[in-house]
């Protein structure tokens, strides 16, 4: 939905199963819109939308995407952002690292993403800036030659004029939004800027990179590293880097001790990568590469902070509180500067993963309870 000074906010719909069009597009009829009933009747709504890339490949052909807005316009609905993160399947079976497959080395990746630019550039009305948000280059582990840190920066450089082209034949402003992680390529704002840097040094005289290019900042991923909005946010403008959507989602806190660990267990599943950087007494940051590998570690820091994103309107429990503070703080931010981003996205896509006390609605409930807290924050600064 459109809200005061130009932002547009929706909910990502990556918490949804859809693998191909047909299952997107259902959906989207489904979930999607029984979520506007409640949260903007009479309103026009905005979609986030994730697209695998089978699926967008079955969206590319001409009658599918008539079709497709054809609907939007007859639904009062407008796509104004695409998740291009995970390409391939994001639930009900294992996907881990793999959803850093394949990575910005590769062509394929390169390939879908810039399909994603197609479609955006179709779909997103008039006079509303259109994004694709998309994995920080690659997962830490996967780069081990100074080659492969040559092919990320030459692929997103490609995206980046395909982006630039598009713009100029539509007249649509669009951006690639570049998404730190824990255990990403870049992961904090430090390595964001430095990786930036070394880009903008191939390409020091080119616009298009200020124009076209910029970060997907996702406040729990941030939260997790320990970062402090205006510090984080403070680095990235103070470098000139474009701030292209803002993912309001949220992380957990604990302090590690043997019944913590135990209470977490119910947090341990087979689907999604669950990072874990933990505090030590001297202030010493440690990770660990999911939350398995932190549990049987024989670590009691101060802190964990786990990258398992949970519902935004979730109460603090007995033995674990939320990184909420940092969405807090960036629409602090956002407060004084409406004009830092005008993207901003609820991502929530563990709902199938949630332990049972987490999930006392049905999805279309616990989206509709994401709006009512989110549009409750925004209100309080006069956002909304």
């Amino acid at each position: 939905m459109e809200l005061k000074h130009g932002l547009h906010l929706a909910y990502c719909t990556n918490i949804h199963r859809g693998e191909d069009w047909a299952q997107t597009f259902e959906s989207l009829k489904t979930h999607t819109l029984g979520v506007r009933d409640c949260v903007a009747p009479g309103r026009a709504y905005a979609i986030g939308l994730r697209l695998s890339d089978h699926a967008s490949r079955e969206l590319c052909e001409p009658p599918v995407l008539d079709n497709f807005q054809q609907w939007l316009v007859d639904e009062n609905c407008y796509v104004f952002t695409i998740n291009g993160f995970p390409y391939g399947n994001f639930h009900g079976s294992r996907v881990k690292e793999h959803v850093y497959v394949p990575d910005w080395t590769s062509t394929d990746r390169l390939e879908y993403t810039n399909r994603l630019f197609d479609l955006i550039a179709a779909l997103v009305p008039e006079g509303v800036e259109g994004s694709v948000s998309t994995l920080p280059g690659s997962f830490k582990e996967f780069i081990t030659e100074e080659s492969q840190e040559q092919q990320i920066r030459d692929n997103i450089w490609k995206c980046v004029e395909h982006i630039a082209d598009l713009s100029d034949h539509t007249g649509k402003p669009l951006h690639l939004g570049l998404e730190p992680e824990p255990l990403g390529y870049f992961e904090t704002s430090d390595e964001t800027v430095q990786f930036f840097e070394s880009l903008k040094a191939e390409h020091s005289t080119d616009s298009k990179l200020i124009d076209h290019l910029g970060v997907n900042y996702d406040t729990c991923h941030l939260a997790v590293e320990y970062e402090e909005p205006q510090n984080a946010l403070g680095a990235l403008s103070e470098a000139g880097l474009r701030i292209s959507k803002l993912h309001l989602s949220s992380a957990l806190i604990v302090k590690p001790d043997a019944d913590t660990k135990e209470n977490l267990k119910s947090f341990e599943e087979d689907v999604y990568l669950h990072q874990v950087v933990e505090k030590t007494k001297s202030g010493e940051l440690n990770r660990f590469r999911d939350l398995d590998v932190a549990l049987a570690a024989d670590s009691y820091a101060n802190e964990w902070r786990i990258h398992f994103h949970v519902p935004l309107h979730s109460p603090d429990g007995n033995w674990f509180s939320t990184t909420r503070d940092h969405i807090g703080g960036v629409l602090d931010m956002l407060k004084e500067d409406p004009e830092l981003c005008s993207h901003l996205e609820m991502e929530t896509y563990t709902w199938e993963v949630l332990p049972a006390e987490m999930k006392n609605r049905d999805v279309v409930g616990q989206l509709v309870g994401e709006y009512e807290w989110t549009l409750e924050q925004l209100r309080a600064r006069d956002l909304a």
